[in-house]
């Protein structure tokens, strides 16, 4: 092949890349199509100037059908191919009317007749009650106007002001009742949430609702959740969340003060209740051990008293039987009860008048003849 044959790389024409340039391609060639008909019909002294204005004309119409129908191509392909991503859901109405629910993936339609609305199901949303978050992050800023004051300010069931900021929490649950059963969703979720939340804590006294927040949000899910769903807003409630609960700036003061006694008497109450704790069960452990102790030594001095009765009365009947053994017997088992406990025994003699017969006044060593004592073994 010739070097002469071979067109440089920069004397090729270059091929769009992107849309734009293809349009802008295109309507390039509609125009050098029309500067070419018209160019054919100005050549002034031609012989042929009559015959070649219908040719080229007819060829720039031609291109131009080409390139619309080119055009409408690619606008029936593209219209008629739908990527739905990963937590997403296609609602398909075909000629305005609901026809099925497309799933994540490349999903195709029937050009100009479906037309796909996109949901997106697995964004939690969020409604902010009392407050609105100006900056997010770790350090969120928020604001709060006289809107949102209003909107927080409640009156419980004991007709007390109380001040309460709320955050609803709510993901798209059905995207076809999303989409047609309720004009507007976030504002419904906002009208209901309000409604429901100051119809529970009108129901409530003040202190409980300070002291039972979570009692308070689980009620308001609930809730909130039944009237969303009698009106078919397609959407589940993920949590409602307190964020802060108390009274109004103007009573602050007042509350703080009323809180501080509540506390001082509680703790005056714990103490009296910690004292009588230590003192009032020892007392009644010590009576009940002297009622036990009196109780013990009643029956004891009962069961003795009946047992000498009975053993009287058993050693009454052996005496009357037998005098001189039974008073032997007694005799005999007394000295074997005392005897033992004697360290020293003494015996007299009869026949002496004194303890003392006679006295060695000479200071002889003699033995006393009437007295003799020794030590029991």
């Amino acid at each position: 092949m010739a070097y002469d044959d071979q067109q440089p790389p920069w004397g090729q024409n270059r091929r769009p890349k992107t849309p734009e340039e293809f349009i802008a391609a295109l309507l390039k060639k509609i125009k050098d199509g029309f500067e070419g008909a018209g160019g054919g019909g100005s050549k002034a002294g031609s012989p042929a100037s009559g015959s070649g204005e219908g040719p080229g004309l007819l060829r720039s119409i031609g291109t131009i059908g080409l390139v619309l129908l080119a055009l409408l191509a690619i606008r029936i392909i593209s219209s008629s191919v739908y990527t739905i991503k990963p937590g997403e859901r296609g609602v398909v109405l075909r000629l305005g009317a609901f026809n099925r629910i497309l799933n994540p993936g490349l999903n195709f339609v029937i050009p100009m007749m479906d037309k796909v609305e996109k949901v997106d199901i697995e964004t939690v949303r969020k409604e902010e009650f009392g407050f609105r978050t100006v900056v997010a992050g770790q350090r969120s800023q928020f604001a709060k106007g006289g809107k949102e004051t209003a909107e927080s300010l409640m009156l419980t069931g004991d007709k007390n002001v109380i001040d309460v900021e709320w955050i609803v929490q709510y993901k798209v649950q059905d995207p076809f009742n999303f989409l047609f059963k309720v004009a507007n969703v976030p504002q419904s979720v906002r009208d209901v949430s309000e409604t429901v939340i100051r119809r529970v804590v009108g129901n409530m006294g003040f202190d409980y609702v300070l002291d039972n927040r979570e009692l308070l949000a689980g009620q308001t899910t609930r809730e909130l959740q039944k009237a969303l769903d009698s009106y078919e807003a397609g959407v589940s409630v993920v949590i409602v969340q307190l964020q802060d609960v108390n009274p109004p700036d103007q009573v602050k003061p007042a509350f703080n003060e009323v809180n501080e006694a509540d506390q001082d008497m509680k703790r005056l109450v714990n103490e009296a209740e910690e004292a009588y704790n230590q003192v009032i069960p020892k007392a009644r452990g010590s009576a009940k051990q002297i009622l036990e102790e009196a109780h013990g030594y009643a029956v004891e001095r009962v069961n003795r008293s009946k047992g000498d009765t009975s053993r009287y009365l058993a050693l009454l009947e052996e005496y009357t039987r037998a005098k001189d053994v039974t008073r032997r017997r007694l005799y005999l088992e007394m000295m074997q009860e005392v005897l033992p406990q004697v360290a020293d025994i003494y015996v007299f003699d009869k026949a002496q008048q004194s303890i003392l017969p006679y006295l060695d006044v000479t200071g002889g060593k003699g033995e006393a003849a009437g007295v003799k004592a020794r030590k029991a073994q």
